[in-house]
């Protein structure tokens, strides 16, 4: 079943198929973000956007892959950054909610396309080319990502209900980076390497 679902994915028509998704995803993030980014210093304005930025990484590695490329350090960023950004969506959705927001059907589309984001990064694993040097890069603009984040108040905005939890938001947010860089790492180096399909 898993070994199929991987030779799939490796297809260039499922891949093509897939980027056309997260294209739209992408722009769809960006635009979820316009008030805030229309509001934010010109020097904090890539790091502000965190999931659409995570998937236009994707978007790149799999234009690469439909290439017959490998760009090793964007798969990197990528596979941590989907990880990272796609649970962390997902929990602060269900924190707000036990907290006593109210989730209504967008919150859920949210829960679904985030889950999303975190699960096509790891899928494929198999096809990466990511050494630990990349995940040491990848470790720093997580880091930086974080101080940008929770130092100079520039994270995406959060429900009223867990806005007065934001330092501990934010200790969540550290630690799910580094625990998004060890499960890349273990996945990276146990996979058995696969390569693009040709159709």
């Amino acid at each position: 079943m898993i070994s199929y679902l991987l030779h799939i994915i490796g297809r260039r028509w499922f891949i093509a198929l897939l980027l056309a998704v997260n294209i739209g995803g992408t722009i769809y993030g960006y635009i979820w973000y316009e008030s805030q980014l229309a509001n934010t210093p010109l020097i904090f304005l890539l790091f502000v956007p965190d999931s659409p930025t995570a998937s236009l990484f994707f978007c790149l590695v799999l234009i690469a892959f439909l290439f017959g490329k490998n760009i090793p350090i964007l798969e990197a960023l990528a596979a941590v950054t989907l990880l990272k950004y796609g649970v962390w969506a997902v929990v602060m959705i269900l924190a707000a909610k036990v907290a006593g927001s109210n989730i209504g059907i967008l919150n859920f589309m949210l829960i679904t396309s985030h889950l999303g984001m975190a699960i096509q990064g790891l899928l494929y694993t198999p096809y990466y080319r990511i050494r630990p040097w990349h995940l040491i890069l990848v470790a720093i603009w997580t880091i930086h990502n974080d101080v940008i984040d929770y130092i100079y108040n520039m994270h995406p905005g959060v429900a009223s209900s867990i806005q007065p939890y934001i330092q501990e938001i934010g200790y969540f947010t550290f630690w799910l980076g580094i625990a998004s860089l060890f499960t890349v790492y273990i996945l990276n180096k146990t996979s058995l390497e696969r390569q693009i399909e040709e159709k």
